[in-house]
């Protein structure tokens, strides 16, 4: 029996053991999905999921990996990884959870994903997560004005949610760059972005930061460059980091300086046979979005399928094209497109991919999960 485990139940973790599932015989192979938490929370939805109650988006996002295996080819368990138990040069090894349960494996995929900030960080367990949501639901809904710490994707859209659901409430972005983003995408496009949020009503501050996330009394605070804000509520809204510690286990060669997982053009990691890694957590010089995902994971399965067939996982990532929708509200926001000369698309388009539905029908439904 050849025993396949993926660690991390995001993403890029549920697109992979979906698509497994559909080539593993039971009769010779046990695929075995790790995940912190009991259900998929989709990210894209999650930003109006803890900033608007009303929604009740939570009974949509949160999905349970119920039906994710294809003829039930496979198993999730719940447990938080805390290390990985592995030699150099050598395949095989066995996953280490915080209870002490140790799952064993013979190919393993690393998909860690990233840990966020604020209302993102969100808890492990069900109660604990609803809790954590209705509480940064409660939060916005008493908040006059917000601040957003960060003018990524995450700022930018949280901003587009206050604007849109919100109307009276004022929403300000504080981002430590000259253009909102950053420099994976063209200026012309970051400069649309910041019309569009400003066209919603949103304050855009660039080149300033604070240096707090705690608003002290007075309901005032003040940024780097002298800019007074009055604000209730700040939000730290910035880019994810990976969620890789456990795998300091392994040695300290196998993370970058940033945390991010070293990989060979296969994905696989280097002096580790049969370990494979996807997502946002590898060290890959490319913008951390889900398009990298969609080109990743179909390299990641073909690899593993040539070790089950005993030949050289030879498949290589070369990248994939930049590709970034940002809702601003439901029914504004932009799409860069990366091909030719670079594409933009507008709110007609956004609001139809992404806006209106946070794409919910067609993930749930790549999920085997009910509508």
């Amino acid at each position: 029996m050849i025993h396949i485990v993926i660690v991390g139940g995001g993403a890029a973790g549920t697109a992979l053991a979906r698509e497994l599932s559909k080539s593993v015989l039971p009769t010779k192979h046990s695929l075995t999905l790790v995940t912190a938490r009991p259900f998929y929370i989709h990210l894209p939805a999650s930003l109006r999921m803890t900033s608007i109650g009303s929604e009740h988006i939570e009974e949509k996002a949160l999905i349970p990996y119920d039906d994710l295996f294809i003829n039930g080819n496979g198993i999730a368990v719940v447990g938080r990884v805390t290390a990985v138990e592995a030699t150099k040069g050598q395949a095989g090894g066995k996953v280490v959870l915080e209870s002490g349960e140790k799952v064993e494996y013979d190919i393993l995929v690393l998909a860690p994903g990233n840990t966020f900030s604020g209302p993102l960080d969100f808890p492990d367990g069900k109660e604990a997560v609803l809790e954590h949501i209705h509480e940064w639901q409660e939060k916005f809904a008493a908040a006059k004005s917000v601040v957003l710490v960060g003018g990524g994707p995450v700022g930018i859209e949280y901003a587009g949610e206050i604007r849109d659901f919100f109307p009276d409430k004022k929403a300000t972005i504080v981002h430590n760059q000259k253009l909102l983003l950053n420099s994976f995408f063209p200026d012309k496009f970051r400069k649309y972005i910041e019309q569009d949020i400003r066209a919603a009503g949103a304050e855009v501050l660039l080149g300033d930061a604070l240096d707090t996330t705690q608003v002290g009394e007075g309901k005032g605070i003040t940024t780097r460059n002298g800019k007074k804000l009055d604000v209730d509520l700040i939000v730290p809204a910035f880019g994810g980091k990976p969620a890789t510690k456990f795998l300091t286990s392994m040695g300290s060669d196998v993370l970058t300086s940033t945390g991010h997982i070293r990989v060979k053009p296969n994905l696989e990691l280097p002096d580790y046979p049969h370990v494979f890694s996807a997502g946002d957590a590898i060290d890959w010089n490319e913008s951390k979005q889900h398009v990298a995902i969609i080109v990743q994971a179909p390299i990641v399965v073909a690899n593993i399928k040539s070790i089950l067939d005993a030949k050289a996982p030879a498949k290589v990532y070369k990248g994939a094209f930049k590709g970034l929708i940002v809702t601003n509200g439901r029914y504004r926001g932009l799409f860069y497109f990366g091909v030719l000369w670079g594409l933009t698309l507008g709110n007609w388009v956004v609001s139809r991919l992404k806006g209106r539905t946070l794409m919910l029908p067609r993930v749930r439904k790549e999920m085997g999960a009910k509508p």
